[in-house]
């Protein structure tokens, strides 16, 4: 059973840059947002309230915005939301999803974005290959607490000891397997690396893309 993330994992948050290049004047800021975007999330999970991803995207936008002293506007937030929800497929996960499918591998979707239709998977043309898609918000906790992954397996009704993880993020491989998952696979996608920490769960899959993540899949965890 494989356990996969979507946002950045599968689908391509570049496509959300032109907001970052028009209201920061850099596009680099994207990277600056999404790294505030998962500290604010896994913060509201550790202190106990709840807003869903997209409430904070925006909030972390004006945020920023406020930090770079620059304007932003409710057009600027609107094309943000539109494009967060309608991201494009990076270039190899159908392929790899195909590859893995025919290795006989069960795949789940499992996203901290709130269960929207047309979900930004269904959007991207990749519901087809997911047996299921799962969001944080039934448990009101994100990724990487271990309630997101124990209610993934109970829903499924697999031992933990049944899935693996693939992200392109190692808090998310890591929150995973120390919940329970018995594997972990990073996809750097060339902005991520593992984290090698001294009792840290390590992945045991670390590729660029999901072609070679197909083709490790099947040496590591085999069948």
């Amino acid at each position: 059973m494989l356990v996969f993330d979507i946002n950045e994992t599968t689908l391509n948050i570049d496509y959300t840059s032109p907001v970052f290049e028009r209201v920061f004047g850099d596009k680099a800021v994207l990277r600056e947002w999404f790294a505030q975007l998962v500290l604010y999330s896994n913060a509201i999970t550790l202190a106990g309230p709840y807003a869903t991803f997209f409430e904070l995207g925006k909030g972390v936008l004006k945020m920023l915005a406020d930090i770079h002293r620059v304007s932003v506007k409710q057009s600027d937030i609107d094309e943000l939301h539109h494009r967060f929800a309608t991201m494009p497929p990076h270039p190899d996960v159908a392929r790899g999803l195909t590859a893995l499918k025919a290795q006989g591998f069960r795949l789940i979707a499992f996203t901290n974005s709130p269960p929207v239709k047309p979900s930004p998977a269904e959007n991207a043309g990749l519901y087809r290959y997911f047996e299921r898609e799962f969001s944080i918000d039934r448990v009101r906790r994100f990724k990487p607490a271990a309630q997101c992954y124990h209610m993934v397996a109970e829903e499924l009704g697999v031992p933990m000891s049944a899935c693996g993880m693939v992200a392109a993020h190692m808090w998310d491989t890591l929150g995973a397997q120390a919940a329970g998952f018995s594997g972990g696979a990073l996809i750097t996608r060339r902005v991520n690396a593992p984290l090698v920490v001294p009792n840290v769960p390590q992945p045991q899959i670390v590729v660029p893309d999901f072609v070679a993540l197909a083709s490790e899949t099947a040496k590591v965890w085999r069948q």
